[in-house]
C-alpha cells in the first residue's frame, strides 16, 4: 500500500499526537490519563479521514466524550464487572442514537473507565482535551466538507448489536471469565462491519490477524519493555507495518497497544487469547449474517421477478 507525502505527513502528526498523550501520562505518573481509543480516532479521523467519522466533526468530540462519562459514572456503582460492561453498552448506544452518530469507537471510551476503574477526574479531563484537539483538526484539514452525512443508526442493527452484546458478555460471565467481558477494539471493528452491506470471510480474516496481532504486540513489547512511552514508541510502528502488509484500513487496531499499557495483570497476559476468541465469535458472526441476509435479498429478488 503506496502512501502519499501527504499520507506520511498525516501518519507522523498522528503518531506524534499519540506519542504527547503517553508522555503526559508518564510525566505525571497518571495511568487515566493513557486513552487506547484516542489512537484509534487518530487514525480513522486524522490519517484514514473515514468518511464516516469526520463528516460531522462535533460528534468527534461530543460522542466519545458522552459515553466516556456514561462509562465513569456506571464504574462508580456497586455491581459486578460484568454488569457494568453490559449496562454501559446499552447506554452507549442510546447516546449514539440520540446524537445520530455512528462513530464506533465512543464504545471504546466508554468501556475504558470500566476496564482501568478510572476513579480520577483526570480521566474525563484527558477525554475532554485530547477529543476536542482531534475535532479541531479534523476542521483545521477541512475534509469533512467533501464527505456525506452518515445514516443515523438502523433499529434492527440496535438490536443485532445488543443481543450480541448480552450473549457474549453472559456467556464469559457464566463461564467465569468476566474479564474478557469488554474488548473496546473488537467491538468497534463489530460495530462498523455490522452497519457495512456486505461482510466476508476475507476481509473478517484479515481484520482477525489484523487485530489478534496488534494485541499481541501490545503485550510483548510492554511485557518486554516497562516503559509506557517506549513501549507505545516501538509499538505503535509496528501495527501499522502489519496493516500495510494486510493492505487495510483498521484504526481500532491502533488502540490494543495502548491498551496493553493499561489493562490490570489478570486481564494483560490473557489479553491475546481474549482477543482470539472476541475476535472469532463477533466477526464470525457477521460473516455468517450477512451472508444470510445477502441470501434472503436475492431470494426475495427472485420472487418478485
Amino acid at each position: 500500500m503506496n502512501l502519499s507525502k501527504i499520507e506520511k505527513r498525516n501518519y507522523l502528526i498522528g503518531f506524534i499526537f499519540i506519542i504527547i498523550m503517553v508522555s503526559s501520562a508518564t510525566l505525571l505518573n497518571d495511568m487515566e490519563i493513557i486513552l487506547p481509543e484516542i489512537g484509534a480516532l487518530t487514525a480513522g479521523t486524522w490519517i484514514y479521514q473515514n468518511d464516516g467519522w469526520i463528516n460531522q466533526p462535533t460528534k468527534i468530540f461530543l460522542a466519545p466524550s458522552g459515553t466516556a462519562i456514561i462509562g465513569f459514572l456506571i464504574n462508580q456503582l456497586e455491581i459486578s464487572y460484568a454488569e457494568k460492561v453490559l449496562i454501559g453498552l446499552l447506554l452507549m448506544l442510546l447516546l449514539l442514537r440520540v446524537l445520530r452518530s455512528n462513530l464506533a469507537p465512543s464504545f471504546a471510551t466508554g468501556l475504558l473507565p470500566i476496564i482501568i476503574n478510572a476513579t480520577h477526574w483526570s480521566f474525563i479531563v484527558a477525554i475532554l482535551l485530547f477529543t476536542s484537539l482531534l475535532m479541531v483538526g479534523v476542521f483545521l484539514q477541512g475534509s469533512y466538507k467533501k464527505t456525506t452525512p452518515s445514516a443515523n443508526i438502523q433499529n434492527h442493527h440496535m438490536l443485532i448489536f445488543t443481543i450480541m452484546a448480552i450473549v457474549w458478555v453472559g456467556s464469559v460471565w457464566s463461564l467465569g471469565f468476566s474479564q474478557m467481558a469488554a474488548i473496546p477494539p473488537v467491538m468497534v471493528v463489530f460495530f462498523e462491519v455490522l452497519q457495512k452491506p456486505d461482510y466476508n470471510l476475507k476481509m473478517a480474516s484479515k481484520h482477525f490477524i489484523a487485530l489478534v496481532g496488534a494485541a499481541s504486540i501490545g503485550v510483548l513489547v510492554h511485557f518486554l519493555i516497562a516503559s509506557w512511552l517506549l513501549s507505545a514508541i516501538i509499538s505503535m510502528p509496528l501495527v501499522f507495518i502489519l496493516l500495510q502488509l494486510l493492505k487495510i484500513k483498521l484504526p481500532a487496531a491502533f488502540a490494543f497497544p495502548l491498551l496493553a499499557l493499561v489493562l490490570p495483570a489478570n486481564m494483560f497476559k490473557m489479553l491475546p487469547i481474549t482477543a482470539i476468541i472476541a475476535t472469532t465469535f463477533f466477526l464470525g458472526t457477521m460473516v455468517i449474517y450477512k451472508k444470510f441476509a445477502n441470501y434472503r435479498v436475492v431470494e426475495n429478488d427472485n420472487q418478485e421477478d
